[in-house]
């Protein structure tokens, strides 16, 4: 089971492309959206653009469900066929739930990040997309007022995403984007140099230190690990495996915005490594296990996981979350096998590099190393 995706779980964000970054500039977008607000945002007020919200609260976005259908009956679902001429169930989609800036009233207009925009395409209004917290304040009454919408936490959103739907990956794309935008905002409050107060700067892409004689500029960035990505395989694969490395190449990256809170922003950084030792010595407090594994076992393993089944269970659970029903079912129990024969190893779904990692190998085999390749 191949799966082939345009590109990684949160990566290929369709506001940030280059056409998208010049739709509509970050201080117009910025201008407008603080006409809006200063005229208490229900005024009819003069913009050249339409301004949409995404809210979030403690890190979940707001979601709708798309045409929901009914919920299922109580009894046990039939026994799954093996033929592949039965009837699926209804696909269940999810999409953003974006609101004009009348529907999230007394928020400060700097608490507002400007995510990108579109422009003007098929006789749609060229439009500016913001992203912003209502955690606390009057803002905490934004959103879930029974209009089928509701907070979501990202993972969730993830695993329920189709992997085929290209507006539904751009949407998690872009709530990925947005999440690790307003929790960099929430933790860099303060100037690294001299420890003045930060404020939003460029409708807050950047913050700058409000101390008149320092003012340095803050970006948000990916922390350096210290040393170069190749060195930093081969050092944690041996620390944790025992397995000595050498080459080491490239595959893709992945952004990450659903890590755990102390580290709830990342980037993954895909390799494939070719080893020179194969004794293996698992440091228990970094790995459970780790095993090695014939290229026929992990295809075996990669047509077992039943990714669809988990796609359809979480995009169900966002239905019942967005028509305030929700069952609290464990992600990780959505992922069964297809037949009672155990799988020789659980393969990530297709929201991870890692299934793309090993799915590569699996059918695609280990890239050739030029003839002039080193990184050693």
């Amino acid at each position: 089971m191949s799966i082939h995706l345009r590109a990684h779980a949160f990566a290929a964000n369709p506001l940030r492309g280059l056409s998208a970054s010049t739709a509509v500039s970050p201080s117009a977008a910025a201008d407008a959206l603080r006409s809006l607000l200063d005229s208490g945002a229900g005024a009819d007020v003069a913009q050249p653009h339409l301004s949409k919200i995404l809210p979030f609260r403690r890190g979940r976005p707001l979601a709708r469900s798309q045409d929901p259908p009914p919920p299922p009956p109580a009894a046990a679902p039939p026994p799954v066929s093996s033929s592949p001429a039965a009837a699926a169930p209804p696909p269940v989609a999810w999409r953003l739930a974006w609101l004009p800036p009348a529907r999230v009233p007394g928020v400060p207009s700097d608490a507002f990040v400007f995510l990108g925009a579109h422009g003007e395409e098929e006789g749609k209004e060229a439009a500016a997309y913001w992203a912003v917290d209502v955690s606390e304040g009057e803002g905490a009454r934004v959103g879930g007022a029974g209009d089928g919408s509701a907070f979501v936490d990202l993972r969730t959103l993830m695993v329920a995403t189709d992997w085929r739907d290209k507006d539904a990956m751009g949407d998690l794309a872009i709530a990925g984007h947005a999440r690790a935008l307003l929790e960099w905002h929430s933790t860099a409050k303060f100037c690294g140099s001299c420890g003045s107060r930060a404020v939003p700067a460029e409708a807050g892409r950047r913050k700058q230190c409000s101390n008149e004689s320092c003012k340095k500029r803050i970006y948000p960035r990916v922390d350096p690990p210290g040393e170069s990505l190749e060195e930093a395989v081969r050092r944690e694969t041996w620390e944790e495996t025992g397995i000595e490395v050498g080459e080491v190449i490239y595959h893709s990256s992945q952004p990450w915005p659903v890590g755990p809170s102390t580290m709830p922003c990342q980037l993954m950084v895909g390799f494939f490594a070719y080893a020179k030792s194969m004794e293996i010595h698992v440091d228990k407090k970094e790995l459970e296990d780790a095993q090695w594994h014939s290229r026929e076992d992990v295809k075996k393993a990669l047509t077992f996981a039943e990714y669809e089944n988990a796609q359809r269970t979480n995009a169900l659970k966002v239905n019942q979350i967005c028509k305030g029903v929700e069952k609290g079912q464990s992600i990780s129990a959505d992922l069964n096998v297809e037949s009672e024969e155990p799988a020789p190893m659980f393969v990530p779904g297709p929201y991870a590099i890692a299934h793309h990692l090993i799915s590569s190998w699996a059918f695609e085999g280990a890239p050739k190393v030029p003839s002039s390749f080193s990184n050693l």
